[in-house]
């Protein structure tokens, strides 16, 4: 399992929690996410062998939301 912390930016209520955890919770592969709105991160863990970053990032995207590239600071994609 990979985790990661991405930044992402335009979440400001509990309707873009329940938005960006049901949307990619329910992507083959993703074990857990939790988004931290008050800090605009997304904690994420996933398979990486079923499931990449982009796919990921594409589905957050996707919903209006822009996430900042790579992993948060301090945080490893590895």
């Amino acid at each position: 399992m990979q985790n990661v912390t991405l930044n992402v930016q335009g979440m400001s209520c509990g309707h873009c929690v329940n938005s960006i955890e049901g949307n990619v919770g329910k992507l083959n592969g993703v074990d857990s996410v939790k988004v931290h709105l008050s800090e605009g991160k997304v904690d994420v863990t996933f398979d990486s062998t079923i499931l990449s970053l982009n796919e990921i990032t594409e589905i957050i995207e996707e919903q209006g939301y822009e996430v900042e590239n790579g992993p948060a600071q301090g945080e490893s994609c590895h």
